[in-house]
């Protein structure tokens, strides 16, 4: 009886400890650069995180005040892969603007150009709990 006891006792502590060391679905996703189809692709955290020097994405928005009461805006988008491919894009769309300015600090982050032209043809973000590191926000 007592060492039923103790394997029922174990069991309930191991299940216990399974639980609690669990974070929810992690989901890395490394940055990658296709320059024949013109799209890149990564969450910040893996980019950040990566065991090179190399990796890196991320949008971003500069306001200029053009001196006549209104402002001047433009974004980019620029992103390198672990094998040194390179992707950089450059917009004034409004539209796609918005797209930037509605990122947050954690997400997927793809984006496409013009070979041509270099402007961004597409701008997506993609903001999930699996792209956020583990703890953040925790009280564990």
């Amino acid at each position: 009886m007592k060492l039923k006891r103790k394997y029922l006792i174990a069991g309930v502590a191991a299940a216990f400890a399974s639980t609690a060391a669990m974070a929810g679905m992690v989901q890395p996703a490394k940055v990658d650069v296709d320059l024949v189809n013109l799209i890149a692709g990564g969450d910040l955290l893996s980019a950040r995180y990566a065991p090179n020097k190399t990796e890196f994405i991320g949008c971003g928005v500069r306001k200029f005040d053009d001196g006549a009461g209104g402002a001047t805006a433009f974004g980019f988008c620029q992103a390198e892969d672990a094998e040194g491919d390179r992707a950089f894009c450059n917009t004034d769309n409004e539209d796609l603007l918005d797209a930037i300015e509605a990122s947050a600090d954690y997400g997927y982050v793809s984006f496409s150009w013009d070979k041509k032209t270099q402007r961004c043809t597409r701008i997506g973000f993609s903001n999930q709990s699996f792209y956020v590191p583990p703890k953040v926000g925790s009280n564990l």
